[in-house]
């Protein structure tokens, strides 16, 4: 008797870039410009990123050929207003092309409006702490719904407005705003910025209560903006949740840390049309805090214990608080060990099949990433891509793993076993 695959048809099985990562310089963002302060977080500059600015179309069927069936990336604030107020028909034009670029290779696209950057100019008004900020945010949405709108298959407004404060449990970030002109970085971008040090507040670093609240704010005006172009269209935001998990002594501390990252930006989750889970591994917290590896484990490039199983636990977790449908917009592996990229992906497929086969409702399953990429304050270090890139001749190469998911992506069919179709894998 053959079961049949616990995968939708409708199912989107693809892999996710992000903006500043991939297109290279963006030079009008608050990225950018942090990069190059003395004191900067950031290992390296973006530069040329992987110039998929000028090459998407080559990448688009690349992805397409590979056999995915959606590609999610961003559209960049910085470059669609550059200056408050002036919004380029240029750059709109640039992402209707990639737009339309992703329907003539069959893609959906699944579009992310704030993948991190904002424009450099926001800062300068408080930037993620602002009292301007959930409107501005909502009138760029706007003017991007109507010039692209009708090409968009699913909206992502924030992603991942949760992770400073994640971050803050590791040690990194969480200044209060009038400690943070004792911070180099943020001293030097208040003098350049010709602010105090107080209101500078970027998307991922800003862990305030103050920007817990406009950033749930600039989602739902977000949302209501999206939605008044277009009703039909599913429009949700997306979250890094970590399973979160402690050993004797950590309770208190993890129980803490799930509430602040997880739960209540779930709870602000409720009644969107669904939640994007990214989810890398677990996090484990002892009584001295965030808790290593265990010894002899298999580690990332970062260091942290490889742990697929953790998208289970953060699948099950949202559709127990939210209560809304889930689509994995991330989830990968920092490694230049392809097979074990494989292994990884093979078992958090296997978790998103569990899910299903419990009936909770996910739509799809988006690796991180398309390409090797610009990865934020580590450089370009770590290799989370399932396509190779060589940077000095900007050559893509798919790896193994690309393959693999596009095989099963291929291969999907809802009448079919899952387990013959991994088997044949």
């Amino acid at each position: 008797m053959t079961t049949a695959s616990p995968f939708p048809q409708d199912f989107l099985w693809g892999v996710a870039s992000a903006g500043h990562q991939v297109e290279g310089n963006n030079v009008n963002s608050d990225t950018w410009f942090l990069e190059h302060l003395p004191g900067s977080m950031f290992s390296e500059p973006s530069g040329d990123a992987v110039d998929h600015y000028h090459r998407y179309r080559e990448d688009i069927a690349l992805i397409a050929g590979l056999g995915f069936t959606s590609y999610r990336f961003s559209i960049e604030w910085a470059r669609v207003e550059p200056e408050e107020g002036l919004f380029s028909n240029a750059e709109l034009d640039h992402y209707r092309r990639m737009l339309e670029a992703c329907h003539e290779n069959g893609l959906t696209p699944v579009v992310t409006f704030h993948h991190f950057t904002s424009p450099r100019w926001l800062l300068a008004v408080g930037g993620w702490e602002g009292p301007r900020t959930a409107e501005l945010f909502a009138r760029y949405c706007d003017r991007v719904m109507a010039h692209l709108g009708d090409l968009i298959g699913v909206a992502c407004t924030l992603n991942e407005p949760n992770l400073p404060w994640l971050l803050e449990s590791f040690g990194i970030g969480g200044e209060t705003p009038e400690n943070r002109g004792s911070v180099p970085v943020w001293a030097a971008a208040a003098e350049r910025l010709g602010v105090d040090a107080s209101t500078v507040a970027p998307f991922q670093f800003c862990s305030t209560e103050a920007g817990f609240a406009v950033k749930v704010a600039a989602h739902r005006a977000a949302t209501a903006a999206i939605k008044g172009r277009r009703p039909e269209l599913p429009v949700g935001w997306t979250l890094a949740n970590s399973d979160i998990q402690s050993i004797d002594g950590g309770e208190e501390l993890a129980n803490q840390v799930r509430r602040d990252v997880n739960e209540r930006f779930l709870a602000a989750s409720r009644g969107d049309d669904f939640v994007g889970i990214q989810t890398y591994g677990r996090t484990v917290y002892g009584p001295n805090g965030h808790a290593p590896a265990p010894e002899g484990v298999p580690t990332n490039q970062m260091g942290e214990e490889i742990y697929p199983q953790a998208l289970e636990a953060t699948i099950r977790e949202a559709h127990r608080i939210a209560g809304v449908p889930v689509m994995v917009t991330e989830n990968g592996l920092a490694t230049e060990d392809d097979t074990q990229r494989v292994d990884y992906l093979r078992a958090a497929v296997d978790c998103v099949a569990s899910c299903l086969a419990d009936g909770i409702d996910v739509r799809g399953y988006i690796a991180w990433t398309a390409l090797d990429n610009y990865e934020w304050v580590f450089g370009y270090g770590p290799k989370f891509g399932l396509i190779a890139v060589d940077r000095e001749t900007q050559e893509r190469t798919p790896k193994e793993s690309a393959h693999w998911l596009g095989r099963l992506a291929q291969a999907h069919n809802p009448l079919a076993s899952y387990e013959t179709q991994s088997a044949s894998l």
